[in-house]
């Protein structure tokens, strides 16, 4: 366990930094290059918007899930949420076309994805804790598996689809917040706040989950019952972020790892804010990049999966001198 900063700046203090840079990449985000700002202004509200609950969704799975898991490089796209959400649009345009209702509806698109991922999760947990003592471990290997499986089928069915409805599915693969309806973003926040209400009265043993399973058993915690819960949790807000937005498969382990770094300390309050600043000052300065650098050539989820990749390559290195 990494022990709590004791030289430098405090966790405080860092914190502010990250609200700092966040305000300022905010700022820049939503003033660059405005000459209408009745035009610009309210659009680009709305994908703020949009990036602050994709950002705090991935950023509190994420910190929950490695809590779980013990394992700083593991995200909870191990489980294959986010290869059901490629099958899921794969097999819609394959089987009814590029302009079928569930494509062009966006609304019916979203309450299918995310009503599919939870049904999905749901028989996965109970599948795998049907008895006590079940390993967390086997679910991972189980959802591993499952995720292999769901890409494989949408890479065969993408192959003998026409070029036109390829170019739909391939949308739908890469994170956008272009576009997003405002009714949907509404829904999103309402989902995200009722499990943070959830989380809310889950939070008091984060602290002491981080320990293990042994140490959280020792100290009282009824762990099989606390871990399924966070489970659903992390699947609901894996769900909401994905159906909103489209996969981004390494944001969480590049924001969740960042704040691990830079503020040194163990305690999940701080942690999970300061998981959720780097993901917003990430989430900002790549959509910036795509807007104003790339000039919309590129996606934001390519830029933060390439970044995110090279930092998980990083860790693996470092892991393995350690």
């Amino acid at each position: 366990m990494q022990a709590e900063a004791s030289r430098g700046l405090s966790v405080k203090s860092r914190l502010l930094v990250l609200t700092g840079l966040a305000a300022v990449m905010a700022a820049l985000f939503l003033a660059y290059g405005v000459d209408d700002w009745s035009y610009a202004l309210p659009r680009r509200l709305k994908k703020a918007a949009a990036i602050v609950l994709t950002g705090f969704a991935i950023a509190l799975s994420t910190v929950i899930f490695q809590t779980i898991t013990n394992n700083r490089i593991l995200t909870p796209s191990i489980i294959g949420l986010d290869a059901l959400y490629n099958l899921l649009q794969t097999i819609i345009v394959y089987a009814f076309g590029g302009m079928a209702f569930l494509v062009v509806n966006k609304q019916a698109n979203y309450l299918l994805s995310i009503v599919l991922m939870m049904i999905f999760s749901t028989l996965l947990y109970r599948l795998m804790f049907r008895r006590e003592n079940s390993s967390i471990y086997l679910l991972l290997l189980t959802g591993l598996i499952f995720g292999t499986l769901f890409q494989s089928g949408s890479s065969f069915m993408q192959a003998l689809i026409n070029p036109d409805d390829f170019l739909v599915v391939q949308a739908k693969m890469f994170a956008s917040f272009n576009n997003i309806e405002y009714d949907l973003l509404a829904l999103s926040y309402v989902l995200i706040g009722a499990v943070l209400l959830w989380y809310w009265r889950l939070s008091k043993y984060m602290d002491a989950l981080s320990l293990g399973k042994d140490h959280a058993l020792n100290l009282g915690i009824p762990y099989e019952r606390v871990t399924r819960q966070l489970l659903v949790i992390i699947a609901v807000l894996v769900a909401v972020s994905t159906a909103l937005v489209g996969p981004i498969t390494f944001l969480g382990l590049l924001v969740a790892n960042t704040a691990y770094q830079f503020l040194g300390t163990y305690r999940h309050p701080a942690l999970i804010t300061g998981a959720a600043l780097v993901s917003f000052i990430a989430l900002l300065g790549g959509q910036f990049l795509v807007e104003h650098v790339f000039t919309f050539s590129t996606t934001i989820s390519v830029i933060i999966n390439f970044a995110g990749g090279a930092y998980f390559l990083y860790l693996l290195l470092k892991e393995n001198r350690a």
